[in-house]
């Protein structure tokens, strides 16, 4: 929508009216009137700008940009939501959205498709990963760079949107028409009894769903015979703070305090508790965490650990302890704001960053593990606060190698199975899949002929170090040495591919099984071989040391 310069005018106008009423009824001094004079200086400078900045002035962008700036010097959650991005507010909410139930990526200069719900109108007209969209409704997407593929592909339910589409293996793009629906995203992604007894549900999001998601899960197992659980929330970033809530609720007794916030606001800080009979509170359970477990995902492994409910298992989570509610906006536009801190039972907040005292570069400090508080569990363990949530038991994180992150980086394991899929229509079964020395062979000949760039930190520092001695009296001798040692630290990516094939070989894994068997496929794939899952199964083979870690007490 264009705002023509009346409209302005009458915005300024406004703007300059409710400072001028904060004048009239504030005094100097006080808080109100450094609001009211601090709203007069900027729409002074915006009235200035608008009349005689050489270009035509943008009052939306410009008035959006300067919001963002602001709400950017608080925290990362507290967000504006325009009119336009409305859609994608309610779409992370609900977890549901209007579209044909594809997620697209800008992969070697292309659009992409990079993910496919599974039974979504996409997949069932035969789209898949890897497949390139060259037009949208009759946008040819090469020709408009700044077009928002995702923005063409919007519109309601029901309606129709033409696609045209290279899919792998194809030489000739197929036109497409697709019918628009109501796409559910799923929060439980994975239920399973993955060994004779034990239960997994892998839960990756906290969208309006998430409870009940979660307990028609945990009844369907408990049916199979479900007598241990394992519950995955690794790289779940969190979402609603009622759905936690309810979410805990399944595994602790009604009545029992779930999580308590405190802000500002005084009438807003509220004491949450379990409102119904829970569904399960016997049953053995190891929740697994990583440093990408945030937000209302903490919650419940923070209090599921706080009553010795479950062992948690993995690496220490992120660290979100921060609570926002959402605000209706005038012209229907929004605001995400923070507004209290949550505490889970023990008493503790695992906020890990500082937001209020920050570095002189403007991010946000770290509260120091020397600063953090000793709080108890209802069995008497030692727990902290500030810095996210502890494991009972750590599992080892590794790094990846520089190479094996080059490749992530530029989408080589994503372009490689594409390419194989193209040629090779099946695979064996995700349950079995593995990729052997024959297929690592034929990566590392299609790695040859890609564009794929990578320098090891080896050749790097010496590069640089041949950089900073030009000028040095003995640079010749010294070149024609490190010259001769060429083999040494010069990349060579077959030496490469030698060194990290084991590391490599899961990476291809995942992505070649989700070219070909989806969001589905790659969770057998995990059952099967996902290091912490079968650190987490052999825990519950031993139900001694199970249990001693969750009764052993260290209150004084």
């Amino acid at each position: 929508m264009r705002i023509n310069r009346r409209t302005i005018q009458i915005t300024l106008l406004g703007l300059l009216l409710v400072s001028g009423l904060f004048f009239a009824f504030t005094k100097p001094g006080d808080r109100f009137f450094e609001i009211a004079k601090n709203l007069d200086i900027y729409a002074t400078v915006f009235k200035e700008l608008n009349t005689y900045y050489v270009d035509e002035v943008d009052a939306k962008k410009s008035v959006e940009t300067s919001i963002e700036a602001l709400l950017k010097s608080f925290d990362p959650y507290t967000v504006y939501y325009p009119e336009d991005d409305i859609d994608e507010f309610l779409q992370m909410t609900t977890g549901k959205y209007q579209g044909i139930g594809i997620i697209l990526s800008d992969i070697n200069h292309a659009q992409r498709i990079s993910f496919v719900e599974e039974n979504s109108p996409a997949h069932k007209a035969g789209l898949g990963i890897g497949d390139q969209i060259l037009r949208i409704n009759g946008t040819l997407l090469e020709e408009k760079p700044d077009a928002d593929p995702a923005i063409l592909m919007k519109g309601s339910a029901g309606s129709t949107v033409e696609i045209e589409v290279l899919q792998v293996g194809k030489s000739n793009p197929t036109l497409f028409s697709i019918k628009r629906e109501t796409v559910q995203i799923k929060n439980v992604v994975n239920t399973a009894i993955i060994r004779p007894g034990v239960g997994y549900i892998l839960l990756e999001d906290f969208n309006a769903s998430a409870s009940k998601e979660v307990k028609n899960a945990l009844i369907d197992l408990k049916k199979q015979g479900m007598q241990q659980l394992i519950l995955d929330l690794r790289n779940n970033p969190g979402g609603l703070l009622t759905q936690a809530i309810d979410i805990c609720n399944l595994f602790i007794p009604k009545g029992t305090k779930i999580v308590e916030t405190r802000g500002k606001v005084e009438e807003w800080n509220k004491s949450y508790q379990a409102l119904n009979q829970a569904v399960d509170t016997e049953t053995p359970i190891i929740v697994l965490i990583n440093n990408r477990t945030a937000s209302a995902a903490e919650i419940v492994a923070g209090v599921l650990q706080d009553y010795d409910r479950a062992v948690i298992l993995g690496q220490k989570s992120f660290g979100k302890g921060l609570v926002q509610v959402t605000r209706d906006l005038p012209y229907r536009t929004k605001m995400k704001i923070t507004t209290a801190k949550y505490f889970i039972p023990s008493g503790r907040c695992i906020q890990a960053l500082d937001y209020k005292n920050k570095n002189i570069d403007g991010s946000a400090k770290a509260y120091q593990d020397s600063a953090a508080r000793v709080f108890y569990t209802k069995n008497g363990r030692k727990v902290v606060d500030g810095g996210g949530i502890l494991p009972d038991q750590l599992t080892d994180k590794k790094s990846l190698s520089p190479f094996a992150q080059a490749l992530l980086k530029q989408d080589i394991f994503f372009l490689f199975s594409s390419n194989y899929h193209g040629m090779h229509p099946n695979i064996a079964p995700a349950e079995v899949f593995a990729v052997d020395d024959a297929l690592l062979e034929q990566f590392k000949n299609w790695l040859n002929k890609s564009q794929f760039s990578f320098e090891t930190p080896v050749e790097n520092q010496v590069k640089k170090l041949l950089e900073v001695t030009r000028d040095q009296p003995a640079y010749a001798t010294f070149h024609k040495n490190i010259q001769e040692q060429t083999g040494q630290w010069m990349t060579r990516i077959d030496r490469e591919l030698e060194q990290h094939s084991s590391e490599l070989k899961p990476l291809l894994e995942q992505e070649m099984i989700m070219h070909y068997y989806l969001q589905q496929g790659l969770n057998k794939w995990s059952i099967r071989k996902d290091p912490t899952i079968q650190s987490a199964v052999e825990l519950l083979a031993k139900p001694t040391k199970f249990a001693s870690i969750l009764t052993r007490r260290e209150k004084p």
